[in-house]
């Protein structure tokens, strides 16, 4: 059965271990948006970064074709793709929040100067909130498909799937509306 060939299958064998696991995504949950939002206010000056939004936009698209053909892959049975396309689009996501956080503790926000405000303000609250809520939703759904546990891993998919897929492409719309005002 190809569930029963899944690599990853019974990582974490014993309950206390999948509480400790269970446990640290929570924590991670918590405390990757707070320091975030606490490195808004710490800036570093003379450091420039002001050359990584379009890097870290790219990123996001990345991530955005490779959570698009991880599916494409797990729904024609490449489980092997799947499973490399979805680390790589952790790490994509991991690599983003790096540089994201390098040029927001070195530079000032910059304030949008386009027309229709009202449509990238909704685009951009909903990206940082939703944001803030696909954290846990993918370590959750990581850490079940790590453990084979594929029915809970299906579960948590169906809505970290979409979510992630919609802070990615909507990280480059961002970017796209605010880059003619950088300074």
């Amino acid at each position: 059965m190809m569930q029963k060939n899944f690599s990853m299958q019974n990582n974490v064998k014993t309950p206390a271990q999948i509480k400790s696991f269970k446990r640290l995504i929570l924590a991670l949950s918590i405390v990757i948006p707070l320091s975030v939002a606490l490195l808004f206010e710490i800036k570093v000056e003379g450091l420039d970064f002001s050359f990584l939004p379009p890097i870290y936009a790219t990123i996001n698209g990345i991530t955005a074709v490779l959570l698009v053909s991880a599916v494409i892959a797990i729904k024609s049975k490449k489980i092997k793709l799947h499973q490399n396309l979805m680390k790589t689009a952790l790490l994509c996501s991991l690599l983003f929040l790096t540089l994201y956080v390098l040029y927001h503790i070195s530079s000032h926000s910059t304030p949008y100067g386009g027309a229709f405000p009202g449509i990238y303000y909704t685009i951009l609250i909903s990206h940082i909130i939703l944001s803030i809520g696909v954290v846990p939703l993918v370590l959750f759904s990581y850490f079940y498909a790590w453990q084979g546990d594929f029915e809970r891993h299906k579960k948590w998919t169906r809505f970290s799937f979409p979510i992630w897929l919609y802070v990615a492409v909507t990280g480059v719309a961002v970017y796209l509306l605010i880059a003619p005002y950088y300074g």
